[in-house]
Parts: C-alpha cells; sequence; structure tokens
C-alpha cells in the first residue's frame, strides 16, 4: 500500500500516541488555544478522527494571559492500568502537570502538578513505579532530560530529579519519551530546534536511569540535508507498535510552500514513519533516515485508503471538536447552532493577546475556497486568516459613514493596513470570499451573485519564518467594536479544498 503524510494535516504539532486493544490514540500541542490538547483515534494508523481535547475546563489551564505560542506545550499521552494520562507543560506559568481520565471519550482530572521544571515531559510506567521526565536541568545543576520517580496519586517526587542523557550534541535537547523493548530500555529525544535543523534521536540502556548509550548513526530521522524537498522540519516523534508486531514513528515536520520556498504557515503536522529493527536492537527509520511524503509499504493493508475530507461546513463540523477559540472564551458572546453562528463583538480586537470573540478552523492545505456569509448589525465582523495578533489578514464587513463596507486588511508586524474597501451603503450583507494557493491568498466579495477581486497578500508573512511562534494558520470568524450590539450572523460557511 502507498500512504500519504501528512497523516493528520494542520497545526497539531508534537503528537503523541499510545495503542489501546485494537484502538490508536494520539494526542498533540493546542498553546494558547481553547479547548486544550486535541485527542484523536485510528483503527489503522492512517484515518485518524478527533474525539474530543484533554483540557476542556478554566480550572484544568488558565490561559487568559499567555502569549501567542504560550500555554499548553508538547503532551505525552499513555495507558496504565485501565487509566489514560496525558502530562503537557503550561509553559506560560513554567509548571509540568498531568491529568488522567478511565474513559478518554468523558472529561479529564483536575491537574495533578509535578515540581520539575523544562518542558515536553513523559510518563513511563514499570512495575509499581513511574518516571517522569522532561529537558531543563537537574537538581544538581546538569542539563540534559531529567528524570525522578514520583507518586502516580499525587504527583508527589520519590526521588531527586537527575540529567540521565545530554543527547548526541546537538541543541535544544527536548521530547523525551522511553520505552522497554527486548529487556532493553530505548531513550527518544529531539534535538536541533524545531525548525529547519530538527532530528530524532536515541540511545538504550539496561535500567529506566540508564547509563544510555547513543545509537552511533544519530540523529535516526531528520530531513535537514534535503534541501528544497517539501517537507522539513522533521522531529518530536513518539514510537508506537502496531496489531502486527511493526514499529513506527509519529513526529512532527512541516510543508514549504514550494521547492525552493523555504516558508510554511500551515504550522507542524503530524507525520507517519515505518521504523525497523536490525538483529542487534539498534532501529533505523524511514527511507535513509529522512522522512518523505508517500511511502510505499506492506505493513499497511490494501484495502485501507486515507478518506482525506476536502468540505468543511457548519452542518459537517462538530463546533466542540473542529473548531476552538483565542484563550478562554466568554460564552455568552456565542450562539453557535447546527447551521450558522452568531458572535457578539467587544472592544476587544484580534490585535491584542486576550480573547476577541474568535471561532476557529485550522487551515489544514495550501489551495482552499473560504466563504461566509455574513449579516452585520453594528460594529465589524469578518473572516480572518490568523497567525497570532501580529499577524494576521481580515475579509471584514463593518459600519461606515453611516452605512456599510467591506475591507481587506493587513496586519504583519507593526504594519497594520487597509488595502482595498468596497462601499455597500446601506446593504449590510455580504458574501466574503477568500481563495488561496500556497503562495497568495486572493480576498473578494460578492454582491447579487457578482464575485469582485479587492486584493491579495502574500503567505509567507504569516509564515513561522516571519511571525515566529509555534502555531499555524488558522480561518476564524470574528465579530469587534465599541459600540451598542456589535453583532454579527454567519451562515453558509464553506472551506473546500482541491
Amino acid at each position: 500500500m502507498n500512504y500519504n503524510n501528512p497523516v493528520i494535516k494542520g497545526f497539531y504539532p508534537d503528537p503523541s500516541v499510545c495503542k489501546v486493544d485494537d484502538t490508536y490514540y494520539l494526542a498533540c500541542s493546542s498553546f494558547q488555544y481553547f479547548p486544550g490538547v486535541p485527542i484523536f483515534e485510528s483503527k489503522d494508523l492512517i484515518n485518524w478522527i478527533q474525539i474530543g481535547h484533554c483540557l476542556t475546563r478554566k480550572s484544568q489551564i488558565q490561559l487568559d494571559t499567555v502569549d501567542s505560542s504560550g500555554g499548553v506545550f508538547a503532551p505525552t499521552l499513555r495507558y496504565n492500568n485501565g487509566r489514560f494520562y496525558m502530562t503537557t507543560t503550561n509553559a506560560t506559568a513554567r509548571q509540568n502537570f498531568y491529568v488522567w481520565t478511565d474513559d478518554i471519550y468523558c472529561e479529564w482530572s483536575e491537574p495533578i502538578n509535578v515540581d520539575q521544571g523544562g518542558i515536553d515531559p513523559d510518563l513511563y510506567f514499570e512495575d509499581s513505579k513511574t518516571y517522569f521526565m522532561s529537558n531543563g536541568t537537574d537538581d544538581y545543576g546538569v542539563d540534559g532530560i531529567v528524570q525522578c520517580e514520583i507518586e502516580i496519586e499525587t504527583g508527589r517526587k520519590l526521588t531527586p530529579s537527575c540529567s540521565v542523557w545530554q543527547g548526541s550534541g546537538g541543541r535544544y535537547l527536548e521530547s523525551p519519551h522511553l520505552y522497554k523493548i527486548n529487556a532493553q530500555y530505548y531513550l527518544l529525544a529531539a534535538e536541533g530546534g524545531t525548525e529547519y535543523g530538527h532530528m530524532v534521536t536515541y540511545a538504550r540502556g539496561n535500567s529506566p536511569s540508564g547509563p544510555f548509550v547513543a545509537y552511533a548513526e544519530n540523529p535516526v530521522l531528520t530531513n535537514r540535508n534535503l534541501g528544497g524537498y517539501e517537507l522539513q522540519g522533521v522531529g518530536h516523534s513518539d514510537l508506537i507498535q502496531d496489531h502486527e508486531g511493526n514499529w513506527w514513528l509519529y513526529h512532527l515536520g512541516f510543508r514549504q510552500t514550494g521547492q525552493y520556498l523555504s516558508y510554511h504557515h500551515l504550522g507542524r503536522e503530524v507525520f507517519l514513519t515505518p521504523v525497523t529493527f536490525s538483529e542487534d536492537g539498534w532501529f533505523t527509520a524511514g527511507h535513509n533516515g529522512t522522512t518523505l511524503m508517500s511511502f510505499e509499504t506492506d505493513r499497511i493493508a490494501s484495502t485501507i485508503s486515507h478518506q482525506e475530507k476536502k468540505f468543511y461546513t457548519f452542518e459537517n463540523t462538530d463546533w466542540n471538536l473542529d473548531w476552538c477559540y483565542l484563550r478562554h472564551p466568554a460564552p455568552e458572546n456565542y450562539l453557535l447552532e447546527p447551521d450558522k453562528v452568531k458572535l457578539n463583538g467587544t472592544e476587544v480586537t484580534l490585535d491584542v493577546p486576550a480573547s476577541p470573540t474568535f471561532i476557529g478552523i485550522r487551515q489544514k492545505d495550501f489551495n482552499a475556497v473560504i466563504s461566509c456569509d455574513i449579516t452585520l448589525a453594528r460594529g465589524e465582523a469578518g473572516i480572518t486568516l490568523y497567525m497570532d495578533e501580529n499577524h494576521h489578514y481580515d475579509l471584514a464587513l463593518r459600519e461606515h459613514q453611516n452605512g456599510y463596507e467591506v475591507i481587506e486588511r493587513l496586519n504583519i508586524g507593526d504594519i497594520k493596513s487597509i488595502e482595498k474597501a468596497r462601499n455597500l451603503s446601506q446593504v449590510n450583507h455580504a458574501v466574503l470570499v477568500i481563495k488561496a494557493t500556497p503562495t497568495y491568498y486572493y480576498f473578494y466579495v460578492q454582491i447579487d451573485g457578482t464575485e469582485t477581486l479587492l486584493g491579495t497578500a502574500q503567505t509567507k508573512y504569516l509564515s513561522s519564518e516571519v511571525a515566529g511562534g509555534f502555531t499555524g494558520v488558522l480561518i476564524g470568524l470574528y465579530a469587534t467594536g465599541e459600540v451598542d450590539d456589535p453583532s454579527a450572523e454567519f451562515t453558509n460557511f464553506s472551506c473546500v479544498y482541491s
């Protein structure tokens, strides 16, 4: 069978995976977006559906004051003795914690804090012991992958935090995961930073605490030397064994907008790469240590095909799963119905690190047509292509000189410019359309069936290379205004990928 990467498209970075009976479960980072830590399930490794989030209550995670790309960093998802555990970092508060549930389709517990610093925490269970790991500095001032034993019921440390591996020489050692395979302990990690130098490395030892010996051919997986290849930034992985005994790495990566266009704006996505163990117990990954956009393999049954969704509407998406908010929303400002949404705006705009009236869905591919009917009472409402508060493009209907107009507004760092405007006189309704390509967005307004191009904007100014940070573009619906009743109704939303 031939399968294509990414297996989960759009801004879903830092995947962690576990298997229970015949089902695989996967968790991803969410940063400043709420609910936090999306959870997916799959029966075949290829087709994933979202089933929930781990962090659905303000008591579990405080996001009110987090900056963009702050908040919830990389999770680890594990299953032990009938219970699911998810551990992650509130990076803004510099606090590692975990939550648990006995039913992954229901609510998760309140957070249990662990007094160990760093990011990218991991849990490893063996017999009656629980090992907690993260990157950072140990209790003796030694940097590396840091480990302690904890009491799983309370999070209390039972041993000092000790550095057990210092990596293979790359910068930004992170993303530890520990496994026991054939009486050996394998410590997986990432090095190089989550950009173009990203890589997967590992070591192995005879006990959960080492000493660990690095794989001689590290990195075991990286695309850092594949200049001009669409897929870059490969790293931050988790190892899983399938039903047939085969091993795989789920990891993040990102797609460039072109062969030699070193920009990416969709965010870091989820990729799948085959792993092969040799007789001496060391493993290799991918095609000569690289990840491909397509793999030919007999490990997956030929009867399985990748069922990729290409058409998104209000009616075929779930408000609680597919859509998300910026930080903690004010519920009274959202009326979500199966075929429409009414948003009540506030004085909070998209230009500040707060919680404007905004609900968004991830952009999942380069080529798309996005459209929505908007009826405005007062204020401003529209569609935003949102990377962060300083990098977003808005196509909006707003009040203007005793009437209404449609505007194209570009926000690129300190540059905030209304590029084009079309006066609608007293008409308070319009169909707004955005057409996306790998390198450009095109902004249209449709009145009485006639579509008019307002302007264009380059995708690269919403890329991580320009904006920085760890997220990707969301297609957002928003409302704002410092007037009475700054509200709008959105209907007939669609996002069609080609």
